[in-house]
């Protein structure tokens, strides 16, 4: 999930920052609302996490300005003003949530994790590929097994490609696509960083006895692999869940 933080704080930035991409967000930042409103304009987010008090233009008018142009994702205001009438015009500006400064992660969090239930309304909030499930709502990515399960530990770029590949099983990504989808602007790294994480999943979904759901097209890029309906598989899956319901 791609999230857009527009905050000119540098020390909440980093923070919100930090949690975010712990949680396998992908995050990109702006630290004024106008490169804010172009970054929303140009690229796709699933959730804008917005400040109110910004140069150039503040977080009120950038809300305003991207419901007039039909944005209709969600977005969370952060702000320091804690009166009813600044929340209302919050809420009229049309943001979907407010929440006040300081505030606890782990509730901002919790609120982020709500907002992209309802608002991009997640179709598959858990996938299954194989013996793989994709746990989007949780941000987990399990190994199942005949009688037990196993964590995957990924980095958040290993989780944000395994999610991209899942969400669109059909689409071959090259990997300046990738580098669009996952990086953000300011890190601009060579086309060859995306080939290191996919061999980096690739090896992680061995080791935990997955099989490589990755494809590569040779001279396009990379896509999901069709899952095998074999029937060992389906046993796999059959097994697993009878043995969760007798628990």
């Amino acid at each position: 999930m791609q999230i857009l933080l527009v905050e000119d704080d540098p020390s909440t930035c980093s923070i919100l920052t930090q949690s975010l991409t712990a949680h396998h967000y992908q995050v990109n930042t702006a630290a004024d609302g106008q490169t804010g409103l172009e970054m929303a304009q140009q690229y796709e987010y699933d959730l804008i996490l917005l400040d109110i008090e910004l140069p150039r233009l503040d977080g009120m008018r950038l809300c305003q300005k991207l419901r007039s142009q039909g944005y209709v994702n969600p977005v969370l205001l952060l702000t320091a003003r804690d009166s009813t009438s600044d929340r209302i015009l919050g809420l009229d500006a049309g943001a979907d949530d407010y929440v006040v400064k300081p505030f606890d992660l782990e509730e901002l969090l919790a609120r982020v994790r709500a907002l992209l239930r309802r608002g991009k309304a997640i179709d598959n909030s858990v996938i299954t590929w194989e013996n793989l499930r994709f746990d989007a709502a949780n941000s987990q990515v399990v190994a199942i097994h005949a009688s037990s399960e196993q964590l995957l530990h990924l980095t958040p770029k290993e989780y944000g490609l395994l999610e991209l590949l899942l969400l669109h099983p059909k689409r071959v990504f090259s990997r300046s696509a990738i580098l669009d989808r996952l990086w953000d602007l300011a890190e601009a790294p060579g086309e060859e960083t995306v080939s290191t994480h996919i061999k980096c999943l690739r090896q992680k979904l061995k080791a935990a006895g997955v099989a490589d759901l990755i494809e590569t097209v040779h001279g396009m890029g990379y896509r999901l692999r069709p899952p095998s309906a074999s029937l060992a598989c389906i046993k796999v899956i059959h097994n697993y869940i009878t043995a969760k319901l007798q628990h």
